[in-house]
């Protein structure tokens, strides 16, 4: 009985063989699984958490966002930020140099690396600077000058005074002679060079300043300035100001006590409205600046400055005026 038990037993080994080999390839390869998971978890360890990039802070902080001009460079660097999986704060001091300082030092403790700054005041962001350089900070500056390059890493602007030189060589190879108002800020250094670069390039016995007044680069305090001049009797042929918005807002005035085709209206930017203002020979003309350049360029150079040490400098971006006469070598609708 015992023998006949054995003989059915190997046969039944026999028969069954491939199931068998079955199972024993399957364990062979969770046996291989488990090991190859045991050493994964081994290396995700030790190697992986070195391959997770943390993101980047940056910080960003205009003299006001109620400017299409920085809105465009903010999208520029806000572009290139995100595109390497980091993180940009915006945030907007509305004119207030205050408010501005706050906002830096509130970024800082955030734990930004990498600071873009438009200054309020060239002069008034000292202290918050310092702080900067002390928690190695890099502070790329753009669109105007802070006055102590040591507290900066790199400056990105436009060629202000230049871009006052070629609306004053516009102006005069229109008019022999002119009596002009000027539309300043006189606390940012980019307006200070483009009027220093009008003024100085006038030849003054025939092209006279005969008002001028500080609106702040804004449209709403640019029309009641220039409203008031019409309203004491001040004859004027020309307006420089030192952006578009200012040259908006003093069109806003001309138009309003019927002046406009007999005045000759600058301003510096190049923005989508003043360029049809243009086409449609309502301005002379507008200098453009390339805030799509700026934007992208001051983005590069902070990622520079986290991986190298570049030497401090002021780079230039080229203005081009834009007249009635080459305004078809715009796109309207956009900028430069």
């Amino acid at each position: 009985m015992i023998k006949k038990k054995k003989e059915a037993f190997l046969k039944m080994v026999n028969n069954s063989s491939f199931s068998f080999k079955a199972v024993a390839i399957i364990i062979l390869t969770l046996a291989i699984t488990v090991i190859g998971l045991l050493s994964f978890d081994s290396y995700s360890k030790t190697h992986i958490k070195d391959r997770i990039k943390e993101p980047v802070y940056f910080g960003a902080s205009y003299m006001t966002m109620n400017n299409p001009f920085f809105e465009i460079i903010n999208d520029e660097i806000k572009s290139v930020v995100e595109a390497n999986g980091d993180i940009l704060i915006t945030l907007d001091p509305a004119l207030s140099l205050d408010e501005q300082i706050k906002q830096i030092n509130y970024m800082l403790d955030k734990g930004i690396e990498v600071l873009f700054v438009n200054p309020i005041d060239w002069e008034g962001l000292s202290d918050v600077l310092k702080r900067c350089k002390e928690e190695n900070v890099k502070v790329v500056v753009v669109d105007t000058n802070i006055k102590d390059d040591e507290l900066v890493s790199y400056t990105v602007v436009s060629d202000n005074y230049n871009a006052g030189v070629q609306a004053a060589e516009d102006m005069m190879s229109q008019l022999d002679e002119a009596n002009i108002l000027l539309l300043e800020h006189s606390n940012v250094q980019s307006a200070i060079q483009r009027i220093q670069g009008f003024t100085d390039t006038i030849d003054p016995e025939h092209y006279h300043i005969v008002y001028r007044k500080n609106c702040e680069g804004q449209l709403e305090n640019a029309t009641p300035i220039v409203n008031e001049a019409i309203e004491e009797g001040i004859k004027f042929d020309v307006v420089m100001a030192l952006n578009d918005p200012s040259a908006m807002g003093a069109m806003a005035a001309l138009q309003e006590h019927d002046l406009l085709d007999g005045i000759l209206v600058y301003g510096v930017d190049g923005t989508p409205e003043t360029k049809a203002l243009i086409r449609d020979n309502k301005m002379r003309g507008t200098v453009a600046q390339s805030p799509i350049r700026m934007g992208r360029r001051a983005a590069e150079i902070g990622y520079q400055l986290l991986n190298d040490d570049i030497p401090q400098k002021t780079e230039l971006i080229d203005v081009e005026l834009i007249t009635k006469e080459t305004i078809h070598n715009y796109t309207i609708e956009g900028w430069q």
